[in-house]
């Protein structure tokens, strides 16, 4: 189960039953569930009357450095939601005294998690209709992403001064001077290509096919920011991702197919060669940045006040970390 251990989940859920009728969230009967835990939040199912069905949302910290992550994810929602790929918020509270965290409702997405490569199709569908969308100014803006994550990698290298995991660190300081001197060297051409929302954390369990496999959604939003394209593109690709939950690699081969086809639906104009090469600049941008928080993380599993723990996540920490040179090799991605 992707919850820690000590969490009284029939508890929680009569509370967030208390909750909603209190704030008046949901009309009638409900039946809550637990659904599923990231690391900085818990998802329950809520069931109501007439067949409706939502997902409560407590946040318990937040990976962009926000005081109001709740805030900010509700209206990254709002701005995402007419792309008709993404949930509709409902209603949110940054400071409930039920909780210990801000909360979030919104509609819930029935369906399954993306495969691959069978559902790669779908991806490029769900990217293409949400970089359509004019960028809204409630969102982080990351201008240079390359140059954004390189810094957000440097902070998770060095926010435990006391980390055991010293060679590993040696390993990821030198792929993020390469990745840096990169990012300096490509400012201006980022500079000059126009921006777009992008979700920036989309592997396969954030993605829900709808029963019928017809469509496609694109549900966790905590970490959406306004930058370039290649942030999904790249993450989306990238073996750190792909490994993640769907141990799955992808081709050389099919990495130029799944960018052609987000092409030929988006038709941006942008040469293939042109979207392929910044995609795989954000690849390997995108694995010092994983790599980076897997180091951050082992050293936070391994002390025993964290608030989520995911037995699933720590396992595949540590296999990252123990493959760390396979990953820092150039011709991964």
């Amino acid at each position: 189960m992707d919850v820690m251990e000590t969490m009284d989940t029939k508890k929680k859920s009569n509370t967030i039953r208390a909750f909603l009728k209190k704030k008046k969230w949901v009309t009638g009967d409900c039946t809550v569930s637990f659904l599923a835990a990231g690391e900085y939040n818990e998802n329950y199912l809520v069931t109501a009357t007439g067949n409706h069905a939502y997902v409560f949302r407590i946040n318990h910290g937040s990976q962009l450095g926000l005081d109001d992550q709740v805030t900010y994810e509700f209206n990254v929602l709002d701005a995402v939601y007419p792309s008709g790929v993404t949930p509709r918020p409902l209603y949110h509270d940054p400071s409930p005294e039920e909780f210990d965290g801000g909360v979030l409702l919104m509609v819930y997405l029935p369906g399954r998690p993306l495969r691959y490569p069978d559902d790669t199709r779908h991806a490029a569908e769900v990217f293409a209709a949400i970089h359509a969308l004019k960028p809204d100014n409630r969102l982080i803006v990351q201008s240079n992403p390359v140059l954004d994550i390189a810094a957000e990698s440097h902070e998770l290298l060095t926010r435990f001064p006391r980390h055991p995991l010293t060679e590993e660190q040696g390993k990821l300081f030198e792929l993020h001077n390469i990745i840096q001197k990169k990012g300096q060297s490509m400012r201006e051409e980022f500079q000059s290509e126009q921006m777009c929302m992008v979700n920036t954390e989309v592997n396969s369990h954030n993605f829900i096919i709808d029963d019928e496999g017809n469509r496609a959604y694109l549900v966790d939003w905590e970490k959406a920011v306004i930058s370039h394209r290649y942030q999904d593109l790249g993450h989306f690709l990238t073996p750190t991702t792909t490994l993640w939950k769907g141990n799955y690699i992808y081709s050389a081969d099919e990495k130029t197919e799944f960018i052609r086809e987000y092409e030929s639906i988006l038709k941006t104009g942008i040469p293939l060669d042109e979207l392929r090469g910044k995609t795989r600049l954000l690849e390997r941008t995108i694995i010092l940045r994983g790599l980076s928080w897997c180091y951050m993380a082992w050293y936070e599993y391994t002390r025993s006040d964290r608030k989520l723990q995911n037995h699933h996540t720590f396992n595949t920490i540590q296999n990252y970390l123990a493959d760390i040179d396979w990953f820092l090799r150039e011709d991964v991605v």
